[in-house]
């Protein structure tokens, strides 16, 4: 069992009373992690510290910030193991979906590296003779991410890499789900040696959620809100964002189709469905959901897909290999 404190101002430290909650492997129950449950005077707290580091880190040059994101790169990749096994036990993934969420996350973070020299602005067209008018850039404060748990690692550095490259600070707040995985993230940054506060981690039960995105985003400080999830979740989140007037990125879930036209190669087309939609036991935003197919090759392709399905791999990807894991839990099951 991992145990996952709260990150503040650059300190690992518990939530108040020390209150916790469990993450249960949905493999066997036993519990994965024990993780801090955050109030919401912890909330506030994080966002204190998120806005006092923000003068200094939105005024560092965009050398260092890219050093720094680097070396978190590779504070990540060290930390792969760790990560792979992390999310294993907290949400059932393969091994492989795992490995590819933490390459993935790497490469993130290296590309938010490079883009810190690249923010530029504008001249803009003037009336006046004479006159120079330039657009220019510059960091907005507080960034709210939240990342969920079916690509945790993925998304999860997706939601902090970009904000810090261009000078925010970050509150970050883990997935109920998986609150180790995305801890770990936060330790590579930490450890990568960024300043503190520049990066809060807040983690809380399950049932406090809607409590503590509200009063995080109710913070003056809070001038971006980054969320990836349900787009039930996604509506809510929206709604409070517009009472407070804070602009937000929602990206929420999908139905996407794939079409297989007459003269599609059918074997290559079995193969990319079964890809799109079994990856992760089909717990993707961008699974495959729909296939149509022209009907003049349609039972071909059925029973090809049929037995392509039926071939796969499946079992405890804890004893080896497979494709099919185990879903999140039983809610998703019984949906």
């Amino acid at each position: 069992m991992k145990q996952t404190l709260l990150f503040v101002g650059g300190n690992h430290v518990p939530a108040a009373k020390e209150a916790t909650f469990d993450r249960r492997n949905p493999l066997d129950g036993e519990v994965a992690t024990r993780a801090s449950a955050a109030t919401l005077a912890d909330a506030q707290a994080a966002v204190r510290s998120a806005a006092d580091a923000f003068p200094a880190w939105s005024t560092t040059g965009p050398g260092e910030r890219r050093t720094l994101l680097e070396r978190a790169a590779q504070r990540l990749a060290a930390k792969s193991d760790e990560l792979v096994a992390a999310m294993m036990a907290e949400t059932g993934a393969s091994a492989v979906w795992a490995g590819f969420n933490v390459h993935l996350g790497v490469a993130i973070l290296r590309e938010a590296a490079a883009m810190t020299t690249q923010i530029s602005g504008e001249v803009i067209p003037s009336d006046i003779p004479g006159s120079l008018a330039m657009g220019i850039r510059q960091p907005a404060g507080v960034v709210l991410g939240i990342a969920p748990w079916n690509a945790p690692i993925i998304l999860g550095v997706r939601a902090i890499a970009m904000p810090l490259a261009c000078g925010n600070t970050v509150v970050f707040k883990g997935s109920e789900v998986c609150p180790a995985t995305h801890g770990l993230i936060v330790d590579a940054l930490a450890e990568a040696g960024l300043p503190k506060g520049a990066i809060n981690f807040i983690t809380n039960a399950p049932q406090d959620a809607g409590a503590i995105v509200e009063a995080v985003i109710a913070e003056p400080a809070v001038r971006r809100v980054n969320f990836t999830g349900s787009t039930r979740v996604g509506k809510i989140i929206a709604r409070v964002c517009a009472d407070y007037l804070k602009p937000a990125v929602l990206e929420l879930g999908g139905k996407a189709p794939l079409l297989v036209l007459a003269d599609a190669d059918i074997d290559a087309a079995v193969d990319a469905a079964a890809f799109g939609a079994f990856m992760n036991s089909g717990q993707i935003c961008m699974s495959t959901e729909r296939i149509i197919v022209d009907e003049s090759i349609a039972d071909v392709f059925v029973e090809r897909l049929r037995a392509k399905a039926s071939s796969l791999p499946l079992g405890d990807p804890r004893n080896g290999p497979v494709v099919l894991g185990s879903v999140v839990d039983m809610t998703t099951v019984q949906r």
